[in-house]
């Protein structure tokens, strides 16, 4: 897994062993941001169930202003560290080790961009739009990209979002979310 553009283009970034998380493809990773295009410059990104940090990574590479990354695994934070350490992006950059919906009922700001790539057996996707709906912490003409699994239908809208875009890769459901 690498950085694809951007300041940071062609770094390698490190992966927590084992099966407690499963990094978003270099392929999916790409297709995101490249739907993304110019909403990345400049913007205020979230990444939720950050794993290895390679979403949050890559917004800040392609020149967001500023990531917080929020995962409770200790193992992956310590990896984001390190990728952050690798990249030069540390000076960009929070870890919120707890909780997702932890850090998103207790934000104090509002985000542009929210990934969020959460435990496929789990299917949190819905659940966790919903809460960040109810806690308004998605900027105006912000957008959450959450990524699912093959088998699983998240809403058209909820509350005051509305999934504009859907794309799928594989097994791989990318779900756009912007408010009505």
């Amino acid at each position: 897994m690498r950085v694809i553009s951007g300041s940071a283009r062609g770094a390698k970034l490190k992966t927590i062993e084992g099966n407690d998380t499963r990094p978003t493809t270099d392929k999916v990773k790409g297709a995101i941001f490249n739907i993304l295009a110019n909403d990345v410059y400049g913007k205020k990104v979230l990444d939720l169930y950050a794993g290895s940090g390679a979403l949050g990574i890559e917004a800040l590479s392609r020149g967001a202003d500023m990531a917080v990354f929020a995962e409770k695994n200790a193992a992956a934070v310590e990896i984001i560290k390190k990728n952050l350490e690798h990249t030069k992006l540390v000076d960009k950059a929070k870890i919120l080790k707890n909780d997702v919906f932890a850090v998103i009922k207790t934000a104090s700001e509002k985000f542009d961009l929210i990934f969020l790539d959460p435990p496929y057996a789990d299917e949190l996707a819905g659940t966790t739009i919903k809460a960040i709906d109810e806690a308004k912490i998605l900027a105006d003409g912000g957008i959450i990209i959450a990524e699912t699994d093959d088998g699983q239908t998240l809403p058209e809208t909820v509350g005051e979002l509305r999934l504009y875009d859907k794309r799928k890769y594989g097994r791989v459901n990318i779900n756009f979310y912007k408010k009505i």
